[in-house]
């Protein structure tokens, strides 16, 4: 059983590569942004998956933070699929749906996760991963309030291929 590869996968391929990042967070409301920078390898696996591994600093200067992000597609589902792990948490996010807008530069993950609220509820968070050049993207993540609204981005990082 050998899966061929889609013009899904052959998007996913363009992260292959060497890149660094600059990265801002927001914690919560009145916070100032945390600043974060690092590097990402990308590496294919077998023409069907995006394996993103991350290192870099924790925003607050605490140490250093490593994650790794799956990316494939699943012709059978119709969909982007995937997983995101960091060494600064306990949760295994897994992106159910991913889909690409029609002009093929962004790419919107679903995924449920703990609410910062820390009251244990279970809530929508979308990262969002939008071409700007064939060489920059940013990768961005929001959640879903209560109110069913999409809070502003509380996380942005700017990648740059490296040359």
């Amino acid at each position: 059983m050998k899966a061929e590869p889609q013009k899904e996968h052959a998007w996913l391929q363009k992260l292959v590569g060497e890149w660094t990042f600059e990265g801002e967070c927001v914690m919560g409301p009145e916070q100032p942004p945390m600043k974060s920078t690092g590097v990402e390898s990308v590496r294919s696996l077998g023409g069907l998956w995006a394996i993103c591994e991350g290192r870099g600093e924790m925003p607050d200067g605490s140490g250093p933070s490593n994650s790794i992000m799956t990316l494939g597609y699943d012709p059978q589902k119709g969909c982007f699929v995937g997983s995101f792990v960091a060494s600064m948490m306990t949760h295994l996010w897994i992106y159910e749906r991913g889909t690409l807008d029609s002009a093929g530069k962004v790419l919107t993950l679903e995924a449920k996760g703990p609410s910062f609220s820390g009251d244990g509820n279970i809530v929508d968070y979308q990262d969002i991963i939008e071409w700007t050049s064939d060489d920059s993207r940013t990768l961005s993540s929001r959640m879903r309030g209560e109110d069913g609204s999409w809070t502003p981005f509380f996380m942005t990082a700017r990648y740059r291929r490296k040359r």
